[in-house]
């Protein structure tokens, strides 16, 4: 152990690193609990353990830290002590993270990461849906361990953080039909719509007909008998089909969680589609994961396991390929700490329901999604994650000129029980 020493002795300015390594001995980096502000909140950069099992994870974890930290705790070649967990660590990487990225090596290794990010993320058709496959193909009945009733695996719309993550995704439900402006008998489409809450939720509130686009023929199935049991089934239907696939003319286009899949390159394509789908006087709603900081790349860990293609978008690049389509943004809405609350809220459920997570997919998945989970919460707590919600439409007037008609519409839906 001699270059991760180094990195780890210049990097750990906040809080304790206790690292173990396979030979017994005991490395201590960091001046101890440190409390302080960061991203504007107070934080606690506390004290953690952790023992490597064998010499190798070392110099992976010098090289490549987030994937080898990941890979190393889904292997069991990491492991903590004294009470720490992988949150707590990532918690104190995340405090550290300006310094670590000062190391020249780590400079290359992002720099390089970079330029290649539009190979990562060509996602032409036949090879979308496959790499959107490897993560919603896993069995529903895993994710029903943990997601609330409403089976919503996107960010939830929460008005505080002690609301609830069931009564917040369903004011994410209303907070989005009010944008919309639906009236009865419109025509929906959900590109990515999951298990079907979103377009279950328009079709039963506000008495539109519904076309819903995914390409995992699991959620297909699982949706569809989620609207039948609504009393929907008539007015909701589920299409297996890419996005740039589908024609027709729709009066609302939504998209909740699905252009982190879309790749930059084919954004301008995404935005083509979307306009070219909507009626004259349409509007279309597109939620996605976004960051404030300038264009990145998505880290090897989410690429590899969890998001094959994916990327969370700068908006620069978002407005960039908007612009070329003649599409007006009418709105673009900013969600700071709502994923943040929801990610929270969904580490809590899982972990609860770990051991029946162990039983179904075995140890290892069951790392992994803690890592993922705890990853995930910790960027959107004090990194540089949030969520946008972008309003767009053929023409100027296709939404009102201020928001006030969202709150109305959305106190009217929840006087209705919506």
């Amino acid at each position: 152990m001699f270059l991760l020493p180094r990195l780890l002795k210049r990097s750990i300015r906040k809080g304790r690193l206790t690292v173990v390594t396979s030979d017994g001995q005991r490395h201590v980096f960091g001046p101890g609990r440190t409390e302080l502000v960061f991203a504007g909140k107070p934080v606690v950069a506390g004290e953690v353990t952790v023992r490597f099992h064998d010499e190798r994870i070392e110099r992976e974890l010098f090289l490549n830290p987030e994937l080898a930290l990941a890979e190393g705790y889904m292997d069991g070649r990491i492991d903590f002590e004294d009470g720490s967990t992988i949150h707590d660590l990532l918690t104190l990487f995340w405090l550290q993270r300006s310094e670590v990225r000062k190391h020249p090596l780590q400079k290359a290794l992002r720099a390089v990461r970079f330029r290649i990010r539009r190979l990562r993320m060509h996602n032409p058709l036949g090879v979308a849906g496959k790499k959107v496959k490897s993560h919603y193909d896993i069995p529903t009945e895993f994710y029903r361990l943990w997601l609330d009733e409403t089976m919503t695996y996107s960010c939830a719309y929460w008005h505080s953080p002690d609301a609830g993550l069931e009564a917040a995704q369903k004011a994410k439900l209303r907070h989005i039909a009010a944008k919309l402006k639906i009236e009865p008998g419109m025509s929906v489409l959900d590109i990515g719509s999951g298990w079907g809450e979103l377009a279950i939720y328009l079709a039963r509130a506000c008495g539109a007909k519904v076309t819903g686009l995914n390409v995992s023929p699991d959620q297909m199935a699982a949706a569809q008998k989620r609207a039948e049991a609504a009393g929907v089934g008539d007015s909701v239907s589920f299409v297996n089909k890419d996005y740039r696939e589908l024609t027709g003319s729709f009066d609302r286009v939504v998209s909740v969680g699905m252009m982190e899949h879309v790749g930059v390159a084919h954004y301008l394509d995404y935005f083509e589609t979307i306009r070219d789908l909507l009626t004259p006087d349409g509007i279309a709603l597109v939620h996605c994961i976004g960051r404030v900081g300038p264009p990145g790349f998505t880290g090897p860990f989410f690429d590899k396991y969890i998001f094959p293609g994916g990327y969370a978008p700068a908006l620069s690049e978002v407005f960039a390929a908007v612009e070329q389509t003649g599409l007006w943004s009418s709105d673009c809405e900013f969600w700071r700490r709502h994923y943040h609350w929801t990610l929270a809220a969904w580490r809590e459920r899982f972990m609860a329901r770990r051991p029946e997570v162990v039983a179904m997919m075995g140890e290892r998945f069951a790392r992994m999604w803690e890592f993922y989970l705890s990853a995930c919460e910790t960027s959107f707590d004090i990194g540089g994650d949030m969520v946008f919600q972008l309003l767009l439409g053929p023409h100027k007037s296709a939404v009102p000129v201020v928001r006030d008609y969202i709150g109305e519409a959305e106190k009217a839906l929840e006087a209705r029980g919506f």
